[in-house]
Parts: structure tokens; sequence; C-alpha cells
């Protein structure tokens, strides 16, 4: 009897007691492969056309194994499936996903690889392959369903044991069960393990994996220079290989190497360029570095990638109109008319979406209104305005949406109104961080965002003129630069730093010390939260003993 023949007959052990998902929008495929797995013996076979269903059905009811077109017609394709049984955990960690397709494109490939299929299975599809590749994944799905059932209930420790105690058990899957116990050894935060699992592997093979973990490793102890000698190298030898580029990217971030962050985000992208999660990053970090208009091109696509994804959402759509906003202030060109249009298509598209999520709307309003400011639409801001603000913004609003208004309150010059906001926010999340560096950033600057470069790049010239030793060009810097954010307070304090630097005495000193008072006044409402007030303190001590002296 032939192979071919062989394997037409033979039953694959176990598989009876399997339950199979079949999803293709073509029912003379969903036919086929129902039947060919008939015969190798399945016994538990569901259907479904498209991925909306297919999700629902695994919503309330566990399959082993799931077999799923790429391309599903309208609605979501295979990758967004993919993703939304990960995340939603809809599918377990026993079971086994196999993406089926025609399409062979590296666009789809990379992107449904983030998304860690199972396996491929290419069409045409016959009863041998599927016999082949079956088997081989059946097996391998019994053999390791001990570890991943404790990954599964989050059983780190047990699971690290039975992938110690595998390992020469099962010299085939060798490969798998090092990945997997490196893996598990930095998700427990034992980087020292994970570490040593990976350098023993690079030992014998230099596999990326192995490299990639390594670098993961530094990574999350701050050895950062280490982590990037790799990960370049890794990048280089490997250049379709996009999670060392994440990688790559966070070790620049916490740097502080926002620009360096960016440029590798984007290469990653440009490689595969489906994966929605690496653009919503690519955009803030583009946003952190200021770049707004890069920024505003990675929300564009996040809200595309978005349609029919699990990782949709309106604060996509708020961070697209906020950097649209920002680049059409005050810009009434053709040019800048389009971004602010494009900013309410936006805004309406997000309130048809998201019509429930009331927070996300009251923002809309307050961007739209901004919008319409930046347009000197002065009226039309202040009747969207007037529309979403209550008696009691802080008792009666979420922070972000209180933020959202101060930041409002400010481009319609209600700046007393605006700043009462933030100081009653600051004393309310004394404890948060990331809510007071928040504030901090609307008080020193509430301004447009050309102003806002404008006053940072004066700055720059102001501390290097200084580190020159060259005080009076670092004052006048300083003092161009609060012409466009006159309460400042890092701004304030520098140029009262080289005024004291300058000594007394010396001729001048009593209009710099009236210069300094000026400074002092202009901050006299710095929260005592700021990160600036320590300073703030001890400088105006100095300007009041001098101003005694003299």
């Amino acid at each position: 009897m032939t192979t071919a023949a062989r394997n037409k007959n033979a039953k694959i052990p176990a598989i009876e007691k399997l339950r199979f998902l079949i999803i293709d929008d073509f029912e003379s495929f969903r036919l086929s492969m129902r039947q060919i797995l008939r015969s190798l013996g399945a016994g538990h076979i569901e259907v479904c056309g498209n991925g909306a269903t297919a999700l629902q059905r695994c919503t309330y009811e566990n399959f082993d194994v799931v077999l799923c077109d790429f391309n599903l017609g309208t609605g979501k394709n295979g990758q967004h499936v993919l993703e939304e049984l990960r995340h939603r955990k809809l599918i377990k960690c026993t079971s086994l996903f196999i993406m089926v397709t025609a399409e062979t494109s590296k666009e789809m490939v990379m992107g449904a690889r983030e998304h860690q299929p199972d396996a491929y299975l290419s069409k045409p599809i016959n009863q041998a392959m599927m016999a082949q590749r079956m088997s081989a994944l059946i097996l391998q799905r019994t053999t390791l369903a001990p570890i991943n059932r404790e990954i599964e209930l989050e059983n780190f420790p047990a699971a690290v044991s039975l992938c110690v105690q595998m390992l020469p058990q099962q010299p085939r899957y060798k490969t798998w069960i090092l990945k997997t116990l490196s893996d598990l050894y930095f998700r427990m935060g034992d980087f020292n393990h994970a570490r040593q699992v990976c350098e023993d592997v690079l030992q014998v093979r230099d596999i990326p994996w192995a490299r990639l973990g390594l670098a993961n490793t530094y990574i999350a102890e701050q050895r950062y220079d280490e982590a990037s000698s790799i990960l370049q190298s890794l990048i280089a030898n490997q250049p379709d290989y996009v999670e060392a580029y994440d990688a790559f990217a966070r070790s620049l971030a916490a740097q502080g190497k926002l620009a360096a962050a960016q440029r590798i985000l984007e290469r990653a992208a440009e490689r595969s360029p489906h994966a929605i999660l690496r653009q919503q990053q690519l955009a803030r970090i583009a946003s952190d570095n200021q770049d707004i208009a890069a920024a505003s091109q990675a929300w564009r696509r996040t809200i595309e990638l978005g349609k029919h994804s699990i990782h949709d959402s309106a604060t996509h759509y708020l961070e697209l109109a906020r950097s649209l906003s920002e680049l059409c202030e005050d810009d009434e060109s053709e040019h800048g008319q389009a971004l602010a249009s494009e900013a309410s298509t936006t805004l309406l598209a997000l309130q048809r979406r998201f019509k429930e999520d009331q927070n996300a709307c009251t923002r809309a309003a307050l961007i739209q209104a901004r919008v319409h400011a930046g347009q000197q639409q002065t009226g039309d801001a202040e009747a969207l305005l007037e529309g979403v603000l209550p008696a009691d913004p802080v008792n009666t609003m979420e922070t972000d949406v209180s933020l959202e208004l101060a930041q409002t309150l400010y481009a319609l010059k209600r700046s007393s109104e605006a700043e009462a906001i933030l100081a009653e926010l600051a004393q309310r999340h004394t404890d948060e961080p990331d809510i007071q560096h928040k504030i901090e950033a609307l008080l020193d600057e509430p301004v447009s965002f050309k102003k806002k470069m404008s006053a940072r790049q004066l700055n720059k010239q102001g501390i290097a003129a200084f580190e020159q030793d060259n005080p009076e060009a670092a004052a006048k810097a300083f003092r161009e630069a609060l012409t466009f954010v006159p309460n400042h307070a890092a701004l304030n304090l520098n140029l009262i730093q080289v005024r004291l630097s300058q000594g007394a005495g010396k001729p001048g000193t009593k209009e710099w010390i009236q210069e300094c008072k000026g400074c002092i006044e202009a901050l006299n409402s710095l929260p005592d939260g700021h990160r600036q007030y320590k300073r703030f303190r001890t400088l105006k001590a100095k300007v009041e003993a001098l101003s005694d002296d003299s």
C-alpha cells in the first residue's frame, strides 16, 4: 500500500475527542474541510461563515482546534478573530489556532504571525496534507498540555517545574519548552533565570527568540547599552523580526531617546503595517517627541486598523482630533482649514461610533470647541463649551474630562477658570504623579503647540548660553521664551538663576532684582505639589535676601 493510500485511510489518535471549529466565508470550503476532518476520525465539527459569528460561538463553547481562513469577506478577517480570541481569552492555551489561507502576501503573514497562530495551512488543502499536519499538531498539543494547563491557570511556578521535568523527556519539543521556560521566568520577574536560559541556548545555537529574550532581561534590569547592542545586531540579521524593533523602541524610550524610538517603530510599522498596537505606540511616542504630524498619521492608521479590531477605542479618535487641533491652531490657511475639517469629521465619527460613552463624547465636544477657537470661530467655540460645562466641573466630571475642560478654557482665554479647576485637581490627586504631571504641563504651557515649541527652543538656547558662561544671552533667551508662556515655572526660575549668578553689587543689580521679583510674582500661585516648587521656594528666599541687602 502506498503512503498516500495509508494516509487516506488513517485515523489520527485522539482526534475523535476534539472539538473543531471551521471559519470560512465559502460554504464549499467549509463542507470540504468538514469531510476531510471526518475522514480522519473527527466527530464534533462546527462551522461558521464569518468572524463575528465565530467569536460568538467561542464565547459560549470551548473548541480544541480552530481552523480559520484569513480572508472572511466583509467585517473581521482571520487576524482580527485571532487577536480577539487571544485578548478575551476565548481560546485556551491548550487549544490550536490554525490560519488557513490562499493569501501569501508578506503583510498578511507578518500581521497574523504577531498574534501567534499555532500553524499555517495554505490552500488548496487535501486529505494527505491535513492528516500530516494535524497529526503532528495534535501530538504536540497532547504532549505539552500539562504545561499549557498550568499557564492557563497562571500557576507559573508549576509550569516552570513541568518544563524542567519534561526537558530531558521530550527532546522533540526542546526548543518550545526552553522558550516557554524563559518566558515564564520573565513573567515571574526572575530575570536571572530567564537570562540564563537564553544564554544557555545561545551557546549551542544562535536563535532569534533567545537573543530577544536576553535583550528583554537587560531592559528589565536597565542595562540599556547591552540590550541595544543585541537588538541592533538582531535587527540587522533578522530585519523581519519586528518584535526586536518593539523591544529596541522600549529601551530607547526608557532612556528618553524619543526621536530614535520613533524612527525604530516607523521601520517596524513599514515591515508589518497591520499591527494596531504598534501603530498606537508609534503615535504616542511621536506625540511625546512633539512630532505632531507623524503622530497624526499614526493615529489615522490606528483608527483604520481598529474598524474591526478588539483594540478599537474612542481614545484613538480623541488623540487624532487633538493632534489635528494643535496643528491647525491659529492657521486659517487652506491647509489649516483642511486639518480643522478633518478634526471635526473625526470627532463626529467618534460620537456616532461610541455614542454611549458619555465621557468620550464630552471630551469630543471640548476638543471641537478648541478647533473652532483655533480657527477664530469664538462664538461657535463658546456655544459648544457652554453646552457641556457643568456648574461644578471637578465634582461632576471624570479627571480626564476636567483636564480637557481646563485646556479648552485656556484656549478661550478663560485662564482663571482653568487655573481654579487645575488647583482643585492638584489637591485631589497629590499622590498620583501622572495626573500631577498633566496638571503641571497645562499650568506651565497653556498655549498653542507652535508657541510651546518656540518657548522650548528658546529655553534650550538659554541653557546653552548659560553653560557657555554668557549670562546676558541666556537671560535674553529666557525672557523671550516667557513672552510665549509667561507663567512657565522652569523658565521663570531659569531667568532668576541667571540673574542670581551675576551677583550683587554689579551694574544693573537693581534692575535684575526687579526682574526676579516679577518672576516670583508670576509663580506665587504655584501648587506645592509642582515638581519645581522646592526650587521656587529656594530661589524666592535668595531673591528676598538680595532685596534686603540692596
